[in-house]
């Protein structure tokens, strides 16, 4: 009885201890050791983590209130040598959502966002120092085959894009320029042959256009031609 009165003692102390070492600061008002906020006027933690002289070191942990419960929504690693950190979202179910690194509320690098319950990935994307799209950016069926293939530039599409179908057939390939059509347009029937093509210049159809019809041109057209 003794014995047990003592640990009650110990873990008691240990526990009041630990509350006074949270949400401490140092001399210079900056945020220093253990914190763990809770949502206004609720006992449900928002989030929990440390920081080393207002500086977030180590895995920080973020969640939803969700029927006065905190659900964890989101994981942040912090790298002691920048200012990265890993981070995971996650849905209420515990499912991962995305993942990737951050530079405060910016995306940096590559990106990984996965299918509505499913392990699978649904997209691949890439992003530059400022945080905008910057690449080849991939949106994948749930069997895993390509639906879409992107080219990004500083946000905006650049380059040539192209559709698939489930089973693979290019259906559209489409060149832009700072996210407007410039260039060659191409669209396909569901077996993947041609249905039409032509040219955009700044967004507007020009040049020759054609029209198929199970492969065979069956119209001609001239934009650039008066009269």
């Amino acid at each position: 009885m003794k014995k047990l009165i003592i640990l009650c003692i110990v873990l008691i102390t240990n526990t009041v201890l630990f509350a006074q070492n949270l949400n401490q600061f140092d001399a210079n008002g900056q945020r220093h050791g253990q914190w763990k906020k809770n949502f206004t006027k609720t006992k449900v933690v928002r989030y929990e983590g440390a920081f080393d002289h207002g500086k977030e070191i180590g895995t920080f942990k973020f969640y939803k209130n969700i029927d006065n419960k905190p659900v964890l929504t989101a994981t942040k690693i912090f790298n002691n040598d920048n200012e990265l950190a890993e981070v995971v979202f996650f849905a209420s179910t515990g499912k991962k959502i995305s993942e990737g690194r951050m530079r405060g509320r910016n995306h940096i690098g590559k990106w990984v966002i996965f299918h509505n319950k499913s392990d699978q990935v649904m997209t691949e994307e890439l992003y530059n120092d400022k945080g905008t799209l910057e690449g080849q950016r991939l949106v994948y069926y749930l069997n895993g085959q390509v639906a879409e293939d992107a080219q990004y530039q500083d946000g905006l599409l650049h380059g040539e894009s192209k559709w698939y179908a489930e089973n693979g057939t290019l259906l559209k390939s489409a060149t832009f320029k700072l996210d407007k059509f410039d260039g060659a347009y191409k669209t396909y029937n569901k077996e993947g042959v041609i249905a039409t093509e032509g040219q955009y210049r700044d967004d507007v159809k020009c040049c020759v256009w054609k029209r198929y019809k199970t492969g065979k041109l069956v119209e001609e057209k001239d934009l650039d031609k008066k009269g």
